[in-house]
């Protein structure tokens, strides 16, 4: 049974009341980062030739390189059928109109006569984003991930799927 919590009305719980409401699963962050660390360390040292290991051991996938082969993409884009391509095509023209809209301007606040802060943001260099997959395909997931990068100015995006 699924338990349902409802939410709706003027008195809305805010800070540690919200969070009583809804739950969280106990997770031991010393025990993911015994996990973790190791491989981080592994990626920084030998780059590549680990992600093609840890391709083989976690996914059962025996890669040559981690980047898909531009034929590949080609051939991918030229079998697709051109309604869902179209739709996808439209999705990310949408998601670029929000998320230009939503950059930031540098700003410059005079605190006192000759004092002043700048607020700047500068995109990130480089991103690695996850798309689920499996049975299910998720392309809104790149969607939501890669266009906001793309519309920040990052440069560089690695993107992981199975």
């Amino acid at each position: 049974m699924i338990s349902r919590i409802d939410l709706r009305g003027d008195a809305l719980p805010t800070g540690g009341a919200l969070r009583d409401l809804l739950p969280r699963a106990e997770f031991d962050v010393e025990a993911a980062l015994e996990k973790v660390r190791p491989i981080c360390e592994a990626v920084h040292h030998r780059g590549d030739a680990a992600l093609i290991d840890y391709a083989e051991k976690f996914d059962g996938v025996v890669l040559d390189q981690v980047r898909v082969p531009a034929a590949a993409l080609t051939r991918a884009l030229e079998e697709l059928d051109p309604a869902v391509r179209a739709g996808l095509e439209e999705s990310i023209r949408r998601a670029r109109i929000v998320h230009r809209e939503q950059r930031r301007s540098p700003h410059t606040t005079q605190v006192v006569p000759g004092g002043t802060v700048t607020e700047k943001w500068v995109p990130v260099e480089r991103v690695g984003l996850y798309a689920p997959g499996g049975r299910s395909v998720y392309p809104s997931s790149v969607i939501m991930n890669a266009v906001p990068a793309q519309e920040a100015g990052v440069e560089s995006i690695a993107l992981a799927s199975p």
